[in-house]
């Protein structure tokens, strides 16, 4: 989180769409390899965090209009990937039927 929290502060300067397209990329390449069985609560965890920190950065870009939950929460459903299990249980995904 801390490399993630560094890299939203150099990037703050983007637009939210470019901002928006780089985070989803970042969180579904998080997915893609911690979305085992067992571990949705800590996905979601994960995509809060994200949420959490993209809205500092963005707070922090002008005093002119602030940005709010709602419209964060509206972001967050456009850009972020929402967590889902990707890898099956390894004896379910290793359980193949042969003819022999």
């Amino acid at each position: 989180m801390r490399a993630l929290k560094e890299e939203l502060r150099r990037r703050r300067h983007l637009s939210v769409a470019e901002l928006g397209k780089w985070l989803r990329s970042v969180v579904q390449g998080y997915f893609n390899y911690h979305a085992v069985p067992g571990n949705l609560a800590s996905l979601r965890s994960f995509r809060l965090q994200v949420i959490r920190r993209w809205m500092r950065a963005l707070r922090r870009r002008s005093q002119k209009s602030r940005m709010t939950w709602a419209r964060l929460g509206a972001l967050a459903e456009r850009w972020l990937p929402k967590p889902s299990i990707l890898h099956p249980y390894p004896n379910l995904r290793f359980d193949a039927t042969h003819r022999r």
